[in-house]
């Protein structure tokens, strides 16, 4: 056993020992390893260990991957700030958009999604504390967005992505997940079809889990520190 099956099984035992806390089936969250400053060779290696969805945040670094790694079958996840010159490769290069945080961006995604192309995966990235240095919706615009990006052809609203108060205590962090779940429940409520609750890292997983998370992005955990 390599050193990254180690530490996938070892997210997996963590991610299962969260699950049964709250009673919740394992099979109801998901790995996205974030593999930015991660070689070719980590995400292959991850890869042949049974790990399939892949997160950049940076669009020239993931197209250079993608192109080294086209003979596997990846799913690729944009997480980070989406610049509105570079939603056409964006939009032409990923099967999930995790940061949508206003309509221009929504727009412009759809319109520029190739027709030969299944739906882009997207979620509405909150900016769940209100931090003025961070990306993301503000959590009273969140269903005015997402009733948007429902809208929109060439898209799919799969759910919301955050990220809490980096210096919050676990108690607060435990809270601002839950907040999350509350708007994700509200978009179901008013009848959207979302179906993805994006939180929790390697640090916080455990967190996330209990307040409902169906994916975790973990990257550190998994590759060990960036180069």
């Amino acid at each position: 056993m390599n050193d990254l099956t180690a530490k996938l099984e070892s997210i997996n035992a963590r991610i299962a020992g969260a699950c049964a806390k709250v009673q919740r089936p394992v099979t109801e969250v998901r790995i996205l390893a974030v593999s930015k400053r991660q070689t070719v060779a980590a995400i292959r290696q991850l890869h042949a260990a049974g790990q399939f969805a892949f997160a950049e945040n940076y669009l020239q670094e993931a197209l250079e991957k993608q192109a080294g790694l086209q003979d596997l079958a990846l799913e690729w996840h944009f997480i980070g700030p989406v610049q509105s010159n570079k939603t056409q490769e964006i939009a032409n290069s990923f099967s999930w958009v995790q940061s949508i945080d206003r309509e221009k961006i929504a727009s412009r995604l759809s319109r520029q999604r190739p027709g030969g192309m299944p739906r882009l995966n997207v979620c509405i990235q909150v900016n769940i504390d209100r931090e003025e240095q961070k990306s993301g919706a503000n959590p009273d615009e969140v269903l005015q967005l997402a009733r948007l990006a429902s809208a929109l052809p060439g898209l799919s609203l799969r759910g919301l992505m955050a990220i809490p108060r980096a210096s919050s205590t676990p108690d607060q962090t435990l809270q601002s997940f839950r907040n999350v779940k509350r708007l994700f429940d509200q978009l179901r409520d008013e009848g959207l079809p979302v179906d993805t609750l994006s939180m929790g890292m390697s640090a916080d997983l455990e967190l996330a889990v209990a307040a409902g998370s169906t994916m975790v992005r973990i990257g550190t955990d998994l590759f060990g520190p960036r180069a």
